[in-house]
């Protein structure tokens, strides 16, 4: 069965981590564009800092989560745990966000968290007075450590484990947003891994420790469990072992994807799509076709919410990627900076 591989995820990743001397030579062509970007950046900052730009107080306590650099950190389950966090509290949290694309996040957060209220909107003013309305009573702002327009009582910062092996040179000639020194801004940094072992992830928060004036976490993004697309149906990991699989993904990091899928045990082939994307007919054609051929099709929840409405019938349905968050440090620190964000608020 012929694999369609997006051509733009293997180009990033060789620009971003290969040491060859052609991948050098390529990031030095595109330095002046982002000592551009990054001195763009520091003005901004600055302007912020310096009272020059206005920065609004939103009407409830709020929680920010985002990445230095681009695409896969986790910052999206991270943001989600938090706000299903103050569900289980007995408080209604609502989540902010941009709203990209086709809203595949929105639709995400609305899955994982249904007491939530979930607004999509670039205002984040406005995002929050709208979550007010319908009856949130904390929020929770996903990407948006770069949001220094809103005030917010916690601020985290989130880098991946994996993220250490790419050059640290601001966008596009490596995947920084911000600087490592931009942790000064937060107030806890969360280190996530994937694919990175356990070491890997300690090390680069130990690194990182030292210009922070908050905790740092570590928290595993793993795979243990699948559901069925349609049907829900639970299905254990280790029944993929020595199965022929494809892991079909449009997200930020879809080698950490292909990495959880092949500790299965399964026979995997990758099926990759630019992040966000939209999934039109002939996609899902395509991957109708791929569930027949293969034993099994699986595919992220991020992926999921666009396609459980359109799914044929008639196909077997695909499998999808249950992600479960474990906290290998810095649980208690989280929760008791979670507490303070709504320490104030009247009891229920």
């Amino acid at each position: 069965m012929a694999i369609r591989r997006g051509r733009a995820h293997r180009l990033i990743r060789w620009l971003w981590t290969s040491r060859r001397p052609d991948a050098r030579l390529a990031r030095l062509g595109l330095l002046p564009v982002a000592g551009l970007y990054g001195t763009a950046m520091s003005l901004r900052r600055y302007w912020y800092a310096r009272g020059w730009l206005p920065v609004h107080r939103l009407p409830l306590p709020a929680v920010a989560v985002g990445n230095l650099s681009v695409g896969g950190a986790g910052k999206t389950p991270i943001a989600s745990w938090i706000a299903r966090y103050y569900a289980q509290r007995g408080l209604t949290p609502g989540i902010l966000l941009r709203g990209y694309r086709g809203g595949d996040e929105a639709m995400v957060h609305a899955w994982q968290v249904p007491d939530a209220r979930v607004v999509a909107n670039p205002d984040r003013l406005a995002g929050a007075r709208e979550a007010l309305a319908a009856g949130a009573q904390v929020l929770v702002l996903d990407d948006a450590f770069q949001r220094l327009d809103v005030a917010r009582e916690l601020n985290i910062a989130v880098i991946s484990a994996e993220s250490a092996r790419a050059v640290r040179w601001p966008l596009p000639a490596g995947p920084w947003r911000e600087g490592i020194r931009a942790l000064r801004r937060a107030d806890m940094l969360v280190v996530t891994r994937r694919r990175a072992d356990e070491a890997s992830a300690f090390r680069l928060a130990r690194e990182l420790s030292g210009g922070l004036r908050g905790p740092v976490a570590v928290v595993h993004l793993r795979v243990t469990r699948y559901e069925g697309l349609v049907s829900r149906r639970p299905v254990a990991a280790a029944q993929l072992a020595g199965k022929r699989v494809v892991a079909a993904s449009a997200i930020g990091d879809p080698e950490a994807f292909i990495a959880q899928t092949k500790a299965t045990g399964a026979a995997v082939q990758a099926a990759t799509w630019r992040d966000h994307h939209g999934f039109g007919d002939d996609d899902v054609a395509w991957l109708a076709k791929a569930a027949r051929k293969a034993d099994h099709v699986v595919i992220t929840r991020k992926d999921a919410v666009k396609l459980r409405e359109r799914w044929p019938a008639s196909v077997p349905e695909p499998l999808v990627a249950l992600l479960d968050l474990d906290w290998e440090e810095g649980h208690d620190a989280l929760i008791g900076a979670l507490e303070t964000v709504v320490a104030a608020l009247e009891p229920l």
